[in-house]
Parts: structure tokens; C-alpha cells; sequence
């Protein structure tokens, strides 16, 4: 299944400057880890302990992943990802 990660600016170093990549995978996890196969740093800027970062936000067609099934929510054909790490500012 083809899907679409997209990324904030902070993190397209770790892509090569691209706003956004491709993925493969029935769920968010294994999305995630189609994207690292091929770009191993980010895996350190979103993941610790084997789970995303406290302040690491996923989006599935706007709906937060951590209030679906998490990692396992369940991707349709040709979704889109949004990845946005918090930022803390006034």
C-alpha cells in the first residue's frame, strides 16, 4: 500500500530536504519502518525505547494516532501521514 509520510521542516535533514516520502505497510508502524529502511536517522529523532517520542505526534487524516490504535492503526491504500513534534514556545 502506498503511503505518504509528510514532514516538518526540522526533520526533512534526516530525508534529504524532501517535504515528504513514500512508505509501504498495513499499519503506522510498519509505515514508519519502510521510511527507516532507507532513512535510518530519523528513527533516532522520532523513536526511544522502541515507541514514538512523548512529544512526537502522529496524524491520520487529522485524527491523532495516539486516540485510534496507536502503531496499529490501520492504513487504507494511498493514506497520508502527518508527523509534528511538539514545540515548546510562548
Amino acid at each position: 500500500m502506498a503511503i505518504t509520510v509528510k514532514l516538518p521542516t526540522q526533520l526533512r535533514d534526516t530525508v534529504g530536504g524532501a517535504p515528504s516520502v513514500q512508505a509501504e505497510g498495513a499499519n503506522v508502524g510498519e509505515a514508519l519502518e519502510s521510511v527507516f529502511e532507507s532513512h535510518g536517522e530519523l528513527r533516532d529523532r522520532l523513536y526511544q525505547n522502541g515507541d514514538l517520542r512523548r512529544f512526537v505526534n502522529v496524524y491520520l487524516g487529522g485524527e491523532d494516532i495516539r486516540f485510534l490504535d496507536g502503531l496499529q492503526t490501520a492504513l487504507p491504500d494511498g493514506a497520508e501521514l502527518t508527523i509534528l513534534p511538539a514545540v515548546a514556545g510562548g
